[in-house]
């Protein structure tokens, strides 16, 4: 089945390094250049229309919430190929085509920002990885972990909700 590469890159092309490092990069890795997608991203829609599509999401040294889009969608991240120090690239698939490659997963979750959560989170069963907060008071959150139905007990015993698992490696 052939894959079919689109890029996202919310910044402009124009003398970018780093876009012109994305397009190679990607062009090696699959074997053909991908299309650029500048406008807002619909996730959903893309792979909905095209389920053997791959995007490859910037994600810039400094930048968070970049996993937002992916909630309610089913696409995961499923790779990540470093661009430069300033930037990596995830690779997003239809969660039907993807085939878990390791043990760590990217778990997104609401939260309540307690300090004990934190303590508790960080103490091997998962490690905080990006987080945005809510107008609600709540922060989204994502964390790194191997072991999902650990991570969602803890998540219920404090009063939280499991948003999902975006992500295998």
């Amino acid at each position: 089945m052939t894959k079919f590469p689109i890029l996202y890159w919310p910044r402009r092309t124009t003398g970018d390094t780093e876009y012109q490092l994305a397009r190679k990069v990607i062009n090696n890795s699959c074997g053909v250049m991908p299309d650029v997608c500048t406008d807002d991203l619909d996730i959903a829609d893309i792979l909905n229309k095209n389920p053997n599509a791959v995007i490859y999401y910037p994600v810039f040294c400094g930048s968070t919430g970049w996993w937002g889009e992916l909630l309610g969608s089913d696409g995961v991240v499923c790779d990540k190929l470093i661009i430069s120090p300033e930037c990596q690239l995830m690779v997003i698939e239809s969660e039907k085509q993807v085939k878990p490659t390791g043990k760590t997963q990217l778990l997104a979750a609401e939260i309540y920002p307690t300090s004990g959560f934190f303590k508790k989170m960080n103490s091997g069963i998962a490690t905080v990885a990006d987080m945005l907060a809510t107008d609600a008071g709540t922060i989204l959150a994502l964390f790194s972990g191997k072991n999902q139905s650990q991570f969602i007990n803890i998540l219920e015993s404090t009063g939280n909700s499991y948003l999902g698992c975006i992500g295998r490696y």
